[in-house]
């Protein structure tokens, strides 16, 4: 696993409380109808680009891969597909005695799995007061980093890992608006690392995503490629070029961040956390709009005393609660310093 092993024991402990005790053409269309022969110039999708339109990504009809059935919720795995040779595992949970619940859309941070969405503990906490939960994992990481060589991983394809995410978070939402059994007119999504990021970036150009809990996002590409400790030294220099940098340039958190008003947004940082080293975390915090509130940890016990036993959660669900818009009042900024309580053994989110 890449990083330092400050990150790897980061890492673990926020496993512990969320889960359990290049070019801009992604690919090119096949053969034009008509004429077997001849290849589309049309590209199916540009990564550099946030919003669907211009892509050419046709959902196919999603496989069922089995449905648990419990007594506090129903966890359904399907296996959805716009892509050549990238099937998704989705995971759709859903709260017992609710008609149709809020969504929330979880996304983790590279690198991860999907193993937290068939957990039942996990499962009985995210759907906790009548919400539903869909999971998946982002492009280029867990089920979906496949026939690649080793060197083309998700920070070196940050553009593709990123762009093509934004757009599965679209599509999703597009096939969860087919179905009856979901409220989509209140959608909010949680996402961890890369995930806060594409979570961020995708509800800058997705209105159905009301609110956003993001939690240590990656972001301000300059600062975080020279020092994050989730880029490998000897690999640094190549993603502090210009030309690098210029091409992700668009899909830069502090972009998109202060055009974010009209959705709710919470962005919780762990100062110990140097996947995303403080720079950043400072100027990604410079740029949140008024109405963001922002939290601070010294590290990740004070995270797990603040938000375990499914507290985590709670904020987003809270946001979809309540219609009015936020308030334009000064950004709230919290930092949690207070010594952590007594814990019991086994006790997490």
């Amino acid at each position: 696993m890449r990083g330092t092993l400050n990150r790897q024991l980061s890492s673990f402990l926020l496993f512990l409380l969320l889960a359990h005790p290049g070019a801009s053409c992604a690919q090119e269309a096949g053969p034009a109808a008509g004429n077997p022969s001849a290849v589309s110039s049309v590209p199916l999708e540009d990564w550099s680009t946030l919003s669907l339109a211009g892509s050419h990504l046709q959902a196919e009809r999603p496989v069922p891969g089995g449905k648990a059935d419990l007594p506090q919720f129903t966890r359904e795995l399907l296996q959805v597909k716009w892509r050549e040779g990238d099937p998704i595992d989705l995971y759709v949970i859903r709260p017992k005695g609710v008609a149709k619940p809020p969504v929330i859309l979880y996304l983790y941070g590279y690198p991860s799995e999907t193993d937290r969405f068939r957990d039942d503990g996990y499962c009985v906490r995210v759907t906790a007061n009548g919400f539903a939960a869909v999971g998946f994992v982002s492009a280029l990481d867990g089920h979906r980093y496949h026939s690649r060589p080793m060197k083309e991983w998700f920070v070196s394809e940050l553009q593709e890992a990123l762009g093509s995410t934004v757009h599965d978070v679209q599509m999703i939402l597009n096939f969860l608006s087919t179905r009856d059994d979901l409220d989509l007119s209140r959608v909010g999504m949680f996402g961890e690392g890369s995930g806060a990021t594409i979570a961020l970036l995708a509800a800058a150009t997705d209105p159905r995503i009301k609110a956003i809990d993001l939690l240590d996002p990656w972001g301000d590409w300059p600062d975080w490629m020279r020092d994050s400790t989730v880029i490998p030294d000897n690999e640094r220099r190549n993603y502090l070029k210009p030309e690098f940098l210029q091409k992700v340039a668009g899909l830069d958190p502090v972009q998109w961040l202060p055009q974010l008003k009209d959705q709710r947004v919470r962005i919780q940082h762990v100062m110990d956390d140097t996947a995303t080293p403080k720079a950043a975390k400072d100027r990604i915090d410079s740029v949140a709009p008024a109405s963001a509130t922002v939290v601070r940890y010294d590290d990740n016990m004070r995270l797990f005393d603040a938000a375990a036993g499914g507290r985590i959660f709670e904020w987003v669900k809270a946001q979809l609660r309540s219609a009015p818009p936020p308030s334009p009042a000064a950004a709230i900024l919290q930092k949690v310093t207070t010594a952590p309580p007594a814990r019991e053994a086994g006790h997490n989110d």
